[in-house]
């Protein structure tokens, strides 16, 4: 939180009072961070949002839901506020991960003009520009600390994985699948010359993919499909799925195979095979990243809440009457220890009326990675 928006620290006595208004009151203070009223009722209006929205709860399960997730909604800022500390006190630095991110979001934008992305992204967030590279700034931070301390830690033994897949072995039983990407190249609204040139660029483009360029970067850069933005990804598909000259152009293409551009209704399609699952029992070795990712998050989660732990007990941490951790170190003493400091901070109404909100533009502008989940290898299953 920022100390700017309470550094107007005005008591009941002063003769100021008639000029500000108590706003936001200060519930807990986390080493030189504090946490205030209004951050934790925001947050708990955004759960209920997420509930809702992402998982289109209502009525009763809503209720039950959010009474069972907002206990912890000062749990997770204060988990959050000592990640960060922490990343400090380790001197990690995330600036090319934040400079990478924020590049990739004007890209997909589509807006060159820096001013105008900076209004882009408040409109969609509600925040600042600044605000939102520090938000994200503040995620690349907690991140990079768990998988410091925490993630390295962890070992997934061969022989884990090996009972898994001898446990499981029905859970790797897989239909014979293609996986495709695409670029574009379309002809809409254009006449004899524009398609002829789309046709042109087309081939061109099949031709660099086959000589080695990276296939996403293409499709990123040229394609007018929608998957541009994924860079082309489409995803797996069976037999009988895919348009038949689809199918055709790719069934029996290799691994990293480019056809050429095929034409359709809308223009040229140029499509990658990106891999052929055959049908039956997955193999042990081509099974192992989707079983250590199943197994890693159990030993995950309990060793995350184990470092919190013993960060808070190593804290500087005072919370207000009326106000729980859920994550409290057990024994530690938080309570409040100076009660003159219970009276309200305040702010003025101008101040009030410049402090950021933050709301959600429907997942376009998310801050990196909402969850604090550290992920284990993909796979392409």
């Amino acid at each position: 939180m920022n100390l700017r928006f309470f550094a107007a620290l005005v008591l009941a006595t002063s003769g100021f009072a008639a000029d500000v208004q108590v706003v936001d009151q200060i519930v807990a203070k986390v080493n030189g961070d504090i946490i205030s009223q209004d951050e934790v009722e925001r947050m708990s209006r955004e759960l209920r949002q997420d509930l809702q929205t992402q998982q289109g709860e209502s009525g009763p399960q809503l209720e039950q839901d959010f009474e069972s997730h907002q206990k912890d909604v000062l749990r997770e800022k204060i988990d959050q506020l000592l990640l960060v500390q922490k990343a400090k006190e380790l001197n990690i630095n995330v600036d090319s991960q934040v400079t990478k991110y924020m590049t990739n979001l004007q890209r997909q934008s589509g807006i060159t003009d820096p001013d105008k992305f900076h209004e882009y992204v408040h409109q969609g967030t509600g925040m600042t520009y600044e605000d939102f590279v520090s938000e994200s700034r503040n995620h690349f931070l907690t991140q990079e600390v768990l998988s410091e301390e925490v993630a390295r830690h962890i070992v997934i033994t061969d022989a884990e994985i090996r009972d898994y897949y001898n446990q499981h072995k029905n859970d790797f039983i897989r239909e014979e699948k293609v996986y495709l990407s695409e670029i574009l190249v379309s002809t809409q609204g254009k006449d004899a010359a524009g398609s002829a040139a789309a046709e042109k660029k087309a081939k061109q483009l099949a031709t660099d993919a086959t000589k080695g360029e990276r296939f996403s970067d293409l499709a990123r850069d040229n394609s007018d499909a929608a998957t541009a933005k994924s860079g082309g990804v489409l995803g797996g598909y069976k037999k009988g799925d895919l348009r038949k000259e689809f199918e055709d152009a790719v069934w029996n293409l290799p691994k990293g195979g480019v056809t050429q551009p095929i034409k359709i209704a809308t223009g040229f399609e140029i499509l990658k095979v990106d891999d052929h699952t055959k049908a039956g029992l997955e193999s042990l070795d081509e099974a192992k990243p989707d079983i250590e990712n199943i197994l890693y998050g159990p030993k995950m989660q309990p060793k995350v809440r184990e470092y919190l732990t013993e960060l808070r007990k190593s804290a500087f941490l005072q919370i207000k009457p009326g106000y729980v951790d859920t994550g409290a170190a057990p024994g530690q003493d938080t309570k409040w220890q100076d009660p003159v400091q219970l009276k309200p901070e305040t702010v003025t109404k101008a101040e009030v009326e410049q402090k950021t909100r933050h709301k959600r533009l429907l997942g376009m502008l998310p801050i990196p990675g909402t969850s604090t989940t550290i992920t284990g290898k993909s796979s392409s299953r």
